[in-house]
């Protein structure tokens, strides 16, 4: 009996392998947003040629400043995501397979990777989400026609809370410095 025990716990053991798919997927997400992202920054100064021609009226010039500002706000948009997902990809190794040895001796290792838990993959993950939403929300209110003063209001109580999840953000930052 002890030796199906043993048998069947080094099967449930080495089944955390089939973690090696799900990172391996990740980084190919990773890399293909990053592809798309700087093919997208590539576009976007292609057309940012164009800004100072004198042949551009005054309202085209405009138009493509505004377009600029948003492409922009989906570039750092989509940087983030791709960072969401090395994050994810790196934590995931570490939890289930093994330690980095190569990140090791590399001061910048200590700040990204170094997963000791699950709970340390979620809140590293959750930081960064957190700025895809502000970014987002950023992209949105670019847009936003402010045309009454309950417009406004809104406007400034999304900035609030945005400030108030930065706030506790860090506060939980606080806490679990040792």
């Amino acid at each position: 009996m002890k030796f199906l025990e043993t048998l069947f716990e080094g099967i449930l053991w080495r089944s955390r392998y089939v973690v090696v798919f799900a990172v391996i997927a990740s980084m190919a997400a990773t890399i293909g947003i990053f592809y798309m992202v700087t093919a997208d920054v590539v576009y976007m100064i292609e057309h940012l040629v164009h800004y100072t021609s004198p042949e551009l009226s005054a309202e085209a010039r405009q138009v493509l400043h505004a377009e600029t500002i948003t492409h922009i706000v989906e570039v750092v948009d989509g940087y983030l995501l791709a960072t969401v997902m090395l994050i994810f990809s790196l934590g995931l190794y570490e939890l289930f397979i093994s330690e980095i040895d190569e990140a090791k001796g590399e001061a910048r290792s200590s700040r990204i990777l170094f997963i000791e838990s699950l709970d340390d993959l979620k809140t590293r993950l959750g930081k960064v989400i957190l700025m895809i939403l502000i970014v987002t929300l950023f992209q949105e209110a670019i847009k936003v026609k402010i045309e009454t003063p309950l417009d406004l209001l809104y406007l400034g109580a999304a900035i609030a809370l945005v400030g108030a999840a930065l706030f506790l953000s860090h506060a939980a930052d606080g806490k679990n410095t040792h």
